[in-house]
């Protein structure tokens, strides 16, 4: 698997061998799928989180936290380079959803940190 390196805003860094091919690349694919929109991508409308659609703003009870916690699985698994998810942490707390993963991956693992619904998503290796 070979990755453009992500700069620190999270976008794309361009130039000469700027790509990672281990660990690294798997967490910046969960990172970069799990900051896309449901509908964002225009050639993809289909594809996406759907943050606003089904994950923030609802009422919450057990039954709607599996619901949650089963969409974040989904979008992990669903990343090229995962094998699976070993751990997974959540929380609804004032109507916000927030989570600690560790993902197996094919290079080893790393641990996924989603607080604000999805807004901010954190990957350590």
């Amino acid at each position: 698997m070979k990755y453009r390196e992500l700069d620190a805003d999270g976008d794309y860094a361009f130039g000469q061998n700027r790509f990672v091919n281990n660990v690294e690349a798997v967490g910046q694919a969960i990172f970069t799928r799990m900051k896309l929109l449901y509908g964002e991508w225009w050639e993809r409308t289909d594809d996406g989180l759907p943050l606003f659609e089904r994950i923030l703003g609802v009422f919450v009870d057990d039954r709607k936290k599996d619901a949650v916690d089963l969409i974040i699985s989904e979008r992990i698994t669903g990343t090229p380079g995962v094998r699976n998810i070993t751990k997974l942490d959540s929380e609804f707390y004032n109507r916000s959803y927030s989570a600690q993963c560790a993902v197996n991956t094919i290079f080893g693992n790393l641990e996924l940190e989603i607080a604000d619904g999805a807004r901010k998503v954190e990957v350590r290796y």
